[in-house]
């Protein structure tokens, strides 16, 4: 069984940067496809970035240009890079492990306890 802690989170000020990290614990990650998710307050959670286990990445058209998913399989973890954040960025960041298949990332059941990200001047 895979266990998934976020970490990084926190209060920044509009046009700041995160670093979001995903460790996971129990198992290796390098099959899986790794997704980062976020819910904000009032909102349906979305897909915001996933990367394939070849490395293939692919974002929401909100965030690109802006934000960087990596991974790192040698120490199982996964990353989003955030910059020039904006206020409607604010949200509870969830990593997940999931499958890419026919061009689409499917979520499976592994979740992590997600990270408050807060854009605010």
């Amino acid at each position: 069984q895979v266990q998934l802690v976020e970490s990084g989170g926190g209060l920044v000020q509009p046009g700041g940067s995160l670093r979001l990290s995903c460790a996971a614990s129990g198992n290796t990650i390098s099959f899986y496809a790794v997704g980062w998710y976020r819910q904000a307050p009032g909102k349906q959670r979305e897909l915001v970035a996933h990367i394939t286990s070849e490395n293939l990445a692919d974002y929401v058209d909100s965030v690109k240009g802006r934000f960087t998913i990596s991974r790192d399989n040698a120490e199982n973890t996964v990353y989003l890079q955030m910059n020039n954040l904006k206020p409607e960025d604010t949200a509870v960041y969830y990593c997940n492990l999931g499958y890419y298949t026919r061009g689409t990332y499917l979520a499976a059941d592994y979740w992590g306890q997600g990270t408050q990200v807060t854009v605010s001047s």
